[in-house]
């Protein structure tokens, strides 16, 4: 007979207060799986749901690239089942490498790469590496998870607001009063939640401030200021918009930039955790033991399978022009749909489409954002993300909406549906 353990946790509510540590009772979850819970119970009653809430793709929708699963498939028949290195496998590190040469015209020596589960392993590892507590990070909002991260390092986050008519991305002028005290810049293009592309000028003005902070901090022996720039979703650009990395710009930013990159977004493959930063040795060969340790590294298989896609890139054009194109067709119906609802003189306005997969939508109504938010889910059946779940600020209307789970039949019958309920709203 099984023991009951039930009978034996009986101390849980005064055991949830006084046994985990005051940075684990103090760590916040995710405001989007919150809502995506809501969605699910709402489902659960039978009621019909568009889902535009998770930075996710359905499968059913959106697969994988084929040659990729069959590689998975006979890594796993070969034995690739093993522990990898904690820097991740030779062959992937040099297919990244010979990759961002071809596809971003970046040479990196060997020695810059670490591999890990996905992004969020090398994030979480460049940040242990880069910040000490009461380090100072400065981030654009609205942002993705960069304020956890800086929570769990025990920082002090400076949310810098950015504006729409930037495509919510940061000036230099925004960010030159935090560079003196600050020891790491957070940057994200194509950004999520906004599905913009941040501006050529724009990146190369905020390089060269960087630049120029190292400069005066070189002689008098300071730490320097690195930026971390997450371009996880850089393969999603979309035409008429242009990738850029600092580097490439400003070439003197090899030296303070990491780059966070992943096969999740591009490849639809987000369950598939194969990730990596690019970075100077002195901060890849510290990040190694932190990823090591965490266990955090990326199955042997599915390295073995990233490195020969990279080996192959007409595979990898071959699939993204299908799958770009469909997810460029999503967004592209959703931005006519809401400028259609606009131009009816209804409250409501959204971005253009520049990448990934998220188009930023304004509603002009009254009551808080989450108020709105939930009206909209309960009165019209769509399921959003307002900015405030990624830092911005209260009261805008500002929202996200992601097409990775949505057919496109989905999104006209949402879009009619929302049309209903700004009439009477």
């Amino acid at each position: 007979m099984a023991l009951d353990i039930e009978k034996v946790l009986n101390n849980a509510e005064v055991l949830a207060e006084r046994a985990p540590s005051p940075l684990a009772r103090g760590l916040q979850g995710s405001a989007i799986l919150k809502i995506a819970a809501e969605v699910r119970a709402l489902r659960a009653t039978g009621a019909s749901v568009g889902n535009f809430t998770i930075g996710d793709f359905n499968p059913e929708i959106f697969s994988i690239p084929q040659a990729f699963k069959e590689r998975i498939k006979s890594e796993l028949d070969a034995g690739q089942t093993n522990y990898p290195p904690a820097v991740g496998i030779p062959e992937l590190r040099e297919a990244v490498r010979g990759f961002y040469a071809d596809r971003l015209g970046l040479d990196y020596p060997e020695g810059t790469v670490q591999v890990g589960a996905g992004a969020r392993p090398p994030i979480f590892a460049a940040f242990k590496t880069i910040i000490e507590e009461g380090d100072v990070v400065v981030y654009p909002v609205p942002t993705w998870n960069i304020r956890y991260y800086v929570y769990l390092n025990q920082a002090v986050g400076v949310p810098v607001v950015t504006q729409p008519e930037n495509g919510f991305m940061p000036t230099a002028g925004d960010l030159l009063p935090h560079l003196p005290t600050a020891r790491l810049i957070v940057l994200n293009s194509p950004l999520n939640p906004c599905g913009t592309v941040i501006a050529e000028n724009l990146l190369r003005e905020i390089c060269e401030a960087i630049v120029a902070e190292n400069e005066r901090r070189m002689p008098l022996g300071e730490r320097p200021l690195m930026l971390l720039y997450d371009q996880v979703y850089w393969q999603l650009t979309f035409e008429g918009y242009t990738h850029h990395t600092p580097v490439d710009l400003v070439p003197a930013m090899a030296e303070y930039t990491v780059l966070i990159d992943a096969i999740s977004k591009c490849w639809a493959a987000t369950g598939l955790r194969v990730g990596w930063a690019v970075a100077p040795p002195w901060i890849r060969g510290r990040m190694a033991p932190l990823v090591g340790h965490m266990g955090a590294w990326a199955a042997r298989a599915e390295q073995q399978a990233t490195a020969a896609m990279l080996n192959e890139p007409s595979e990898i054009d071959a699939f993204m022009v299908e799958f770009k194109g469909a997810v460029k067709r999503r967004l592209q119906i959703l931005r006519d749909g809401i400028l259609a609802l606009k131009e009816q003189g209804l409250p409501v306005d959204c971005l253009d489409a520049q990448g990934a997969i998220y188009l930023s939508v304004r509603f002009d109504l009254e009551g808080g954002d989450e108020a709105i938010r939930r009206r909209i889910l309960q009165e019209a059946g769509i399921a959003l993300v307002p900015f405030t779940a990624f830092g911005y600020p209260e009261g805008t209307g500002w929202t996200r909406f992601s097409v990775g789970a949505v057919t496109e039949r989905d999104i006209e019958d949402a879009l009619t549906r929302l049309g209903e309920f700004l009439r009477q709203a």
